[in-house]
């Protein structure tokens, strides 16, 4: 986790003080069932929905020039046989994992996309129409994001919270009925893309992981500077919040009304280039993002809550970097240049690997999560 995400935080967590409990106020639920007049308040002070996310994907989508579909593919309740229900009760309601498939030619081999921690699937935008004169291209919401259900995340466990995602997964392929597919994740979304090749390699032709989590090196300075931070009263407060479990998203929801123009200086800030003077996006494409990521980030609570039971403080997890040499599917790591995401994990992990495996390492590149 680098330094601007500290440096983020530390501004912001006084306005937030000052807002958020004004937010939980209007939005509790039994004060909501006492007074009918309240919603209002409730709707202007976090204005999104379900349809909110899936018109703002419509809208930032019609920036790709290959045709789509969009489809919420039913998971069912729960894992069959499993008495764990996605948001651990006893409800039979069926989930949803919001999915878009782009037009490809045919016999094109089917690439299936998942997206980092506080993303989505629109986030890939830009690499959509390169990607698709290639691969049959199919890019998701994780559960618990984006436009995908959202149910209770009451998982205890970093076991329970990976079967919270790789179950999921597994339920979305077979609806799908795909197989000998490329998996890519990008970072979270690569660790889940490699603990569901690690359960379910049958079906994963190739792993690409790009930038991807869990596989934090010992060497990594990044870890050092990290520990030292910890020592400091902002280190502190910060690595309480994390224990905590309190999310950027939960800063967004109670700010209320001023989320969306800390959406827009944030996206602004962190999609900059600065080997490219005309930035990254348009106009266009950033207002597009920016109200995308407003309305994913918004909503309600869910599988962003995995974080603590992931990573250590910082971002830290080498669960993949210990189980490499299980690996049985042929993978391709990708690095920008200047990633926050160390390379040398996956050089270790290479080592120990008994699959082909490859890095690439992208100049005047940086993926972050």
């Amino acid at each position: 986790m680098n330094r601007s995400v500290y440096r983020w935080s530390s501004l912001i967590l006084r306005k937030m003080a000052e807002e958020i409990n004004k937010s939980e106020i209007r939005s509790s639920p039994s004060i909501i069932a006492k007074s009918r007049s309240l919603w209002p308040s409730v709707l202007r002070w976090i204005p999104t929905s379900t349809d909110h996310i899936i018109a703002s994907e419509k809208r930032l989508l019609s920036l790709v020039k290959t045709p789509y579909v969009q489809e919420l593919v039913n998971i069912g309740s729960g894992p069959p046989g499993s008495k764990v229900r996605w948001f651990r009760s006893s409800s039979n309601e069926p989930r949803f994992i919001n999915t878009v498939t782009f037009d490809s030619n045919e016999g094109s081999p089917t690439l299936v996309m998942v997206h980092g921690y506080a993303a989505s699937q629109g986030f890939f935008f830009k690499n959509f129409d390169y990607l698709a004169n290639r691969f049959k291209v199919i890019a998701i919401d994780q559960l618990g994001w984006g436009g995908s259900s959202r149910p209770d995340f009451t998982c205890k466990s970093t076991e329970e919270t990976e079967a919270w995602f790789i179950d999921s997964l597994e339920e979305w392929r077979k609806a799908k009925n795909l197989s000998n597919f490329i998996l890519l994740g990008h970072s979270f979304g690569g660790y889940v893309a490699a603990k569901y090749a690690l359960k379910h390699p049958e079906h994963v032709q190739h792993l690409i992981l790009v930038g991807t989590a869990g596989l934090s090196s010992e060497s990594d300075t990044t870890y050092e500077w990290v520990t030292r931070f910890r020592a400091t009263w902002r280190g502190a407060i910060l690595s309480h919040l994390w224990e905590s479990n309190f999310t950027p998203q939960k800063i967004i929801r109670g700010l209320g009304p001023w989320g969306p123009d800390l959406v827009r200086k944030y996206t602004a800030a962190r999609f900059t280039n600065r080997y490219s003077p005309e930035g990254v996006f348009t106009e266009e494409e950033s207002r597009l993002l920016s109200d995308y990521v407003y309305h994913t980030s918004a909503a309600k609570a869910s599988g962003e809550l995995c974080l603590k039971y992931i990573f250590a403080f910082g971002a830290f997890n080498r669960a993949l970097l210990n189980s490499a040499s299980e690996w049985k599917v042929p993978t391709t790591f990708i690095y920008g240049a200047e990633d926050w995401m160390n390379y040398q994990g996956a050089q270790e992990a290479r080592e120990q690997m008994k699959v082909p495996c490859e890095i690439i390492r992208v100049p005047q590149v940086c993926y972050k999560t």
